[in-house]
């Protein structure tokens, strides 16, 4: 064990990397759950969507951490799956077999410039600003995701701020709405607020928040699994954990359902019609290229956002990378893990798959190895099967955690030289709009504009890398295709 995952020489144990995957699924389980119930509004079968996002899951994870070495998990992204509903299906009127072919497509382009080093010579083309800009994003939007969760935050809009009711334009009319309201999108007039904790989840997650602070503070061991469990059971006579296990999921009925979804892409509904429309060609191409960006962008930010700061990618590794062939590196593996999880979902049947950010719970927890990923994918495929025990953890027990994360990840920031505009500027751009606006890859956008932008306009463009400004026309292109579509 302590040789195939080179603990000591990570600094590392058998027992911590155990407690940093344990952590790392419960920070991101709830994708079991919700993956399901955005799919299932494209009219797929919600309990073979269910099985597929274990197996995406499980599969793209134990490839990450046996070929690569490092502890990041993988599993179906969210706002990858709103888009395949909302836009692809319900907009653009693709089926959604359709659609996961067009996801299968996009695994397949993130191979191929994985493999042609495409995503590499981005990373190594990042100014370190930006780089430290991104890390202390990450820590923002992960503290932002657990002060959301936590239900810490609430929200108010006037009639005339709301743009859409059910992803149909608002009108001021309509005072019934088939099957209740089950999305609503408001514009800037929407005002944040804390609220006044007499709601029991925010409570129960207030309470975590002081029970995780204090032993991390203590340096107890495995503090932040710890304290979700002793939230988890705080909540119990609160009334937030629900002991219910009737309505979850059965791995009997999700098995029967996979024959449905398994292999769809490559039916007659999905690759067998996709190109088959003249008139469709050019947008279906379009849409493939929105894919594939925002899922490229999301994983290296995730990569460097939490990678530089703990040493998963060491100095040495860094140049490994920039001056090795083949996949000589850590962040080469990694990569490469990544890229094919996409394909691999898609064959079963779910959305983009995606290196997730709350990788970084397990990560603070003191995950340095493979063998973090290793028990997050022994986790998923357990949950097929533990899927009702699972669930009982509810979302204000981990939301703490990635709080505490966040804290720790935010540190990244003192490295940026703040009392010149030229550089704050981009790397502001990067770090608070990311979590600001929810979005990985839009947050590393913004600073690679307003860098470009900045270099410029003080006549210093020369110091644009080449791959850099390749990659920030890209983005541009990427909102003018999210603007047509």
């Amino acid at each position: 064990m302590d040789r195939f995952f080179q603990l000591k020489a990570n600094g590392t144990t058998t027992g911590r990397e155990i407690l940093a995957g344990l952590t790392t699924f419960f920070a991101m389980s709830y994708i079991l759950f919700v993956n399901p119930q955005v799919l299932s509004l494209a009219g797929m079968p919600s309990q073979a969507v269910f099985l597929a996002t274990i197996i995406a899951s499980a599969v793209g994870t134990l490839f990450m951490g046996l070929f690569a070495n490092v502890p990041y998990a993988l599993a179906p992204g969210m706002g990858l799956n709103a888009f395949f509903t909302y836009t692809v299906v319900f907009a653009l009127g693709y089926s959604w077999q359709q659609a996961l072919a067009m996801v299968f497509i996009c695994g397949l382009i993130n191979i191929l410039i994985t493999v042609t080093k495409v995503r590499k010579l981005i990373i190594t083309a990042i100014p370190e600003s930006l780089q430290h800009a991104i890390g202390g994003g990450i820590g923002v939007f992960v503290a932002y995701i657990g002060l959301k969760n936590a239900g810490f935050l609430q929200f108010t809009s006037d009639s005339s701020n709301i743009l859409s009711i059910n992803n149909a334009a608002y009108n001021a009319g309509t005072t019934s709405y088939k099957d209740g309201v089950t999305g609503v999108v408001t514009g800037g007039g929407i005002v944040p607020a804390l609220v006044n904790f007499t709601q029991s989840g925010a409570l129960l997650a207030l309470i975590g928040l002081f029970v995780m602070a204090i032993l991390v503070i203590k340096k107890v061991p495995g503090a932040v699994l710890l304290g979700i469990v002793i939230t988890t059971i705080i909540g119990i006579p609160m009334g937030v954990t629900s002991l219910d296990f009737s309505a979850n999921n059965s791995l009997g009925h999700a098995i029967g359902q996979l024959s449905t979804t398994f292999g769809a892409a490559f039916s007659a509904k999905g690759m067998g019609s996709l190109f088959t429309s003249p008139d469709k060609i050019v947008i279906s191409l379009m849409t493939i290229f929105a894919f594939s960006f925002s899922d490229t962008f999301d994983t290296l930010g995730t990569f460097i956002g939490t990678g530089r700061r703990t040493g998963i990618f060491s100095d040495a590794d860094e140049i490994a990378m920039e001056t090795g062939h083949g996949f000589s590196s850590k962040m080469d593996k990694a990569l490469f893990a990544d890229s094919i999880a996409t394909s691999i979902g898609a064959i079963f049947g779910t959305s983009n798959t995606t290196t997730y950010v709350e990788s970084a719970a397990g990560i603070g927890a003191g995950g340095r190895t493979g063998l973090t990923s290793v028990t997050t994918a022994a986790c998923f495929l357990l949950s097929a099967v533990f899927a009702p025990l699972i669930s009982i953890v509810p979302t204000q027990a981990v939301a703490p955690a990635l709080i505490l994360v966040g804290v720790m990840m935010v540190s990244s920031l003192k490295e940026i030289d703040w009392s010149s505009m030229e550089e704050a500027l981009p790397a502001f751009m990067a770090s608070v709009v990311m979590g600001l606006i929810y979005n990985i890859s839009y947050g590393i956008a913004a600073g690679f504009i307003f860098y470009c932008l900045v270099k410029i306009l003080t006549g210093k463009i020369r110091d644009i890398h080449p791959v850099l400004g390749i990659a920030t026309i890209g983005f541009i292109l990427n909102f003018i295709v999210l603007a047509v579509l």
